[in-house]
């Protein structure tokens, strides 16, 4: 097949990133997204296997075949409460192969300063992507500690690093060669790196976090598409970045932080909230159904506690319930809900929930007041009144739902712990606030059955 036929599969390739890309942006229209970027990747893989260039492809086909079984059996076998950790090894693995073909490009002999410059960065972002999203899987997963680690001297560190990194980059590209020191010295401080970014990260600016590393692994992309001379690879690596970019954009003005404030000022080092003390008041599941019965408006906030239990189906079955007996139903969304961007949407989504009832946290919070009923499961940060009114506290200043402004507020948990954060929550001592201890699924599904019945 010619360059110019390669070629122009690559524009239809790149044709149905951007509308897949496009319609990633909907709930509605999700599903056809991802299957029409999936469909452009094959195209993208299948056109460039008939460059001459490429040799062997048979091992290619034999690493798409084991590639889609390991992608298939994942797919299957991953829990949706684990979805936030496989993204990151995504991001991981995306990270690392940059940095490989990168370093395999420096096998051409014609390269030019400017291929070595995009070689340096592809590798130099690769190895920052990988080691970044190999730790964030760490803390999102709680291998490791999943609160941000801070010492006296990191930004300095940090800052050395970073000094280091540049030379050895512009020593490598003065004398470019495969078995150069520099180039050993650049993906070894990459890796550090990627390490030291992702370490004074907490767990409550993972959301940011994947989105970021999400663009960096898409920057990584371009940067080898640009050192291999490969079309498409450039055009996948920008759209990647550039909506990492945007995404992370939105999740820091959803928390109201830089993104600066979230690389390096380490969440909760350096604030401590104010104690919140109070007296309790627990419901059971038959005192919930009576008020729940009575309700006329009746919002369900979801957080990472409601994918810990696998209660969104049951959460749709009661909001069916709900509506049946006369009450507006909806489901207020909060951004930077559970461990990764739009992970709410993604469990009521599997769940069947019309896309209709789901709200921004923009729209509900002006009518949140009217509301009879505000039912939190497993959220916490999301709903912390101490961002509004505790300035010692850590999620100052972070936009939340304005859940404790709701006519009555059950709060499920399963118990008094604070939430991925660590950050206490004055809304569960409110006077308008109702605890319903345990499993959230297994106390939605009692409340359910009090409906049946």
């Amino acid at each position: 097949m010619s360059l110019e036929i390669i070629n122009l599969w690559y524009v239809v390739a790149a044709a149905l990133f951007i509308f897949g890309l496009k319609q990633l942006g909907s709930p509605a229209t999700a599903v056809r997204g991802n299957k029409l970027s999936s469909i452009a990747m094959l195209i993208a893989v299948v056109a460039t296997l008939f460059n001459k260039d490429i040799l062997p492809w048979e091992w290619i086909i034999g690493a798409i075949l084991v590639g889609s079984l390991v992608g298939a059996v994942t797919a299957q076998k991953v829990e949706m409460t684990s979805m936030p950790e496989m993204v990151a090894l995504f991001n991981g693995s995306g990270g690392i192969a940059s940095l490989m073909v990168g370093w395999a490009a420096l096998y051409n002999l014609d390269n030019t300063t400017f291929t070595h410059i995009t070689i340096l960065l592809s590798i130099l972002i690769g190895g920052m992507t990988f080691s970044g999203s190999i730790l964030a899987w760490g803390k999102l997963s709680e291998v490791i500690n999943s609160a941000a680690v801070v010492f006296g001297a990191q930004r300095f560190v940090n800052a050395m690093i970073l000094v280091a990194l540049v030379v050895c980059s512009v020593m490598f590209c003065l004398e470019p060669a495969i078995d150069s020191p520099y180039l050993y010295a650049v993906i070894t401080l990459a890796l550090v790196f990627g390490v030291m970014a992702v370490l004074p990260i907490g767990g409550a600016d993972m959301p940011v976090v994947i989105s970021l590393l999400n663009s960096y692994s898409g920057l990584a992309a371009c940067a080898a598409g640009f050192a291999i001379n490969n079309n498409i690879l450039i055009v996948a690596g920008s759209m990647v970045g550039a909506a990492g970019i945007i995404l992370t954009n939105i999740m820091c003005k959803a928390m109201n932080r830089s993104l600066g404030h979230v690389l390096f000022s380490g969440f909760g080092a350096v604030k401590e909230a104010t104690k919140v003390e109070g007296e309790v008041k627990p419901i059971n599941s038959e005192d919930a159904f009576l008020i729940l019965e009575a309700a006329q408006s009746v919002t369900f906030v979801p957080g990472y506690g409601m994918a810990v239990a696998q209660a969104q189906h049951v959460v749709r079955e009661l909001g069916e319930l709900l509506e049946k007996n006369g009450a507006e139903v909806t489901y207020a969304i909060h951004p930077v809900a559970g461990r990764m961007p739009g992970h709410m949407n993604v469990l009521l989504a599997e769940a069947n929930v019309p896309y209709d009832q789901l709200v921004e946290m923009e729209d509900i919070n002006p009518r949140i007041d009217k509301v009879d009923v505000a039912v939190v499961i497993g959220a916490n940060d999301v709903v912390n009144p101490a961002a509004r009114n505790d300035e010692n506290s850590p999620i100052y200043g972070m936009p939340i739902i304005n859940v404790d402004y709701a006519q009555t507020v059950f709060v499920l948990k399963r118990s008094m712990a604070s939430g991925f954060s660590g950050v206490d929550n004055p809304l569960f001592f409110g006077d308008n606030t109702r605890m319903l201890f345990g499993d959230a699924k297994q106390s939605l599904a009692a409340v359910v059955a009090e409906f049946k019945t």
